[in-house]
């Protein structure tokens, strides 16, 4: 299965990690790019690495958080692309650390980032999806969505947000010839942890780094599979084993997954906790 042509896509979040690594995938497509980001010299070095591939690419300063901001940039995509076929909502930033030590003002800017922004782009790209009758949504998630790990509230909050979205939309507008799916990856390597807020202890950031570092699945693969996926009408992209597996696991043990889950808390967060 291949995408009509010419695709004119647009990603959010695009001035580094998957967004960069999702722009360069669509380029490999022959697609027409807009790469946003609140950052708007790392989406410009996004833009110019599509270009350097032969594709077309430009960068618009977005900053998710402002749904005006992002109508605006769904309108900019249109106008310079001349429509728009696939939009990526990247965007998300990390809040970690035990529930109690977070603060209001931290929850908020992952809420805004990670939820409002997805809920802004696909408000702006459906419309026009749906005139045209096609379109391709690919909201990023989380396997933390979808598992809700310790000391990750907002995170999974949000997430876990992004997932319901996406499988309300998927069989709300499948009919009118939108595909959309929800990409849920484990570790890979990505600077989030550096970029991110709340309360986790060194030790715990150290460990993510590792995971992130160890897996074999890195952003250039997880954006080649998500792409893949709502190319193909699939709902859920779970690109790393142990990602599936923990998934299966919890479907079918609810109750003994997070005893489990608990335990391993436990022991990890031993030396914060002083016990």
């Amino acid at each position: 299965m291949s995408f009509p042509q010419p695709l004119r896509a647009v990603v959010t979040g695009a001035g580094s990690g998957l967004g960069r690594a999702l722009a360069l995938d669509l380029a490999k497509r022959s697609a027409s790019l807009v790469v946003s980001d609140i950052n708007v010299a790392a989406a410009e070095e996004t833009a110019e690495l599509v270009r350097q591939q032969g594709a077309t690419a430009e960068a618009v300063q977005c900053d998710v958080t402002d749904r005006e901001a992002v109508f605006d940039l769904i309108d900019e995509t249109e106008k310079r692309l001349g429509g728009i076929d696939f939009i990526a909502n990247n965007a998300g930033v990390a809040v970690g650390g035990p529930f109690e030590q977070i603060s209001i003002e931290d929850w908020r800017w992952a809420v805004d980032i990670n939820l409002w922004g997805v809920i802004y782009g696909c408000q702006a790209a459906i419309p026009k999806m749906k005139a045209q009758g096609r379109g391709y949504i690919l909201n990023v998630a989380s396997a933390a969505g979808l598992l809700a790990p310790p000391a990750m509230s907002a995170y999974n909050v949000t997430k876990a947000g992004v997932v319901s979205l996406s499988e309300t939309l998927f069989a709300e507008y499948k009919p009118e010839g939108i595909r959309v799916a929800v990409l849920c990856p484990t570790f890979f390597r990505t600077n989030i942890v550096e970029a991110g807020r709340g309360a986790s202890t060194d030790k715990e950031d150290a460990q993510i780094i590792r995971w992130m570092e160890r897996s074999k699945v890195q952003a250039p693969e997880v954006a080649k599979g998500a792409i893949d996926a709502v190319r193909d009408g699939k709902l859920y992209v779970q690109p790393m084993r142990d990602g599936r597996v923990a998934w299966r696991l919890k479907r079918t043990s609810p109750q003994r997954f997070y005893d489990s889950m608990a335990r391993a808390h436990q022991k990890f967060t031993k030396g914060r906790n002083g016990r």
